[in-house]
């Protein structure tokens, strides 16, 4: 840079001692001065930028070298709450395998009198809901309880949900902990408009429509705090997938009333609007399967 000023210098000192010259020569001359003036500014942006950049690297190294102690300790903190989590979704797995394996001959799990009220539940209900009194297992059939392809809970089921919650607030029941469990069928997620919702395979699906079904729980006031939510996909299903009612099987939400983990948690406010009235759940949509225009409607 300091040689392009010299020059500079140089081209306009020759013009003043040589007084007069042809308008060729003056032409020559300035053109080639605009040019070394280009070339200096050019530089100088060259010059900016690099020191702009070389700041910018010192920075970020000052900053890695400044933080490294908390980075090692979000590091650790991360690595416990993976830790917290592997061990809940462990516990809920060990509760779910013991209480699908209890032997039906043993008799219901839970008091006589909660048995017949859901069992009434379920005969009024046999469209949506079955109950398995030997294992305490409340199943909503996803056909029925969300439209096809989707975790946004159907209003029927809205309601008939909203009849279980009374029966889970109850003081026969309102101690027990919960846990909701979603299942599909074996059918691979394929449609391109479901996966733009970000339900991506059965995973997604199954879990989705756990968290729907537990949600429209909590928004009737059952307490959060009794309520775990699982997917299974399609790897503990409760029928072959080889036929379509097996299928139809598999896709299903349980809610397992676990009375041998009570818990004491209040029941929580039912979430009001502006107008006081009582505001529904959130719905949560997910997955579906494009089904054969002559096949039955199948809800995954």
């Amino acid at each position: 840079m300091v040689q392009m000023h010299r020059l500079l210098g140089v081209a306009t000192l020759g013009l003043v001692l040589t007084g007069c010259v042809s308008q060729e020569k003056y032409n020559a001359l300035k053109l080639e001065r605009d040019g070394l003036a280009v070339q200096f500014q050019e530089a100088d942006s060259r010059a900016r930028s690099a020191q702009a950049q070389a700041d910018a690297y010192k920075n970020q190294l000052d900053l890695i070298a400044n933080s490294g102690g908390n980075l090692q300790a979000l590091v650790t903190n991360l690595s416990s709450q993976n830790a917290t989590l592997q061990a809940q979704l462990d516990e809920m797995n060990r509760k779910y395998a013991e209480a699908m394996s209890r032997p039906a001959v043993m008799g219901s799990p839970l008091p006589q009198a909660l048995t017949n009220e859901l069992t009434n539940f379920a005969n009024a209900n046999p469209d949506l809901v079955e109950f398995d009194s030997a294992r305490g297992i409340v199943k909503f059939k996803s056909d029925v309880t969300f439209a096809t392809g989707d975790a946004e809970v159907t209003a029927k089921a809205k309601d008939v949900i909203g009849r279980f919650a009374t029966i889970l607030n109850s003081s026969s029941a309102s101690g027990y902990e919960l846990m909701v469990a979603g299942h599909t069928d074996n059918t691979p997620v394929v449609n391109p408009a479901t996966k733009a919702k970000g339900h991506k395979d059965n995973w997604y699906l199954s879990s989705h429509r756990a968290i729907a079904v537990a949600a429209e729980l909590i928004g009737q006031r059952v307490s959060p705090q009794r309520i775990g939510a699982v997917g299974y996909a399609d790897q503990r299903p409760a029928a072959s997938n080889a036929s379509e009612a097996g299928k139809a099987q598999n896709r299903r939400v349980e809610v397992l009333i676990l009375p041998t983990t009570v818990r004491t948690g209040a029941v929580a406010p039912a979430r009001t609007t502006g107008t006081g009235a009582a505001a529904p759940a959130p719905a949560l949509q997910n997955k579906d399967v494009t089904a054969p225009a002559a096949a039955p409607t199948m809800s995954k």
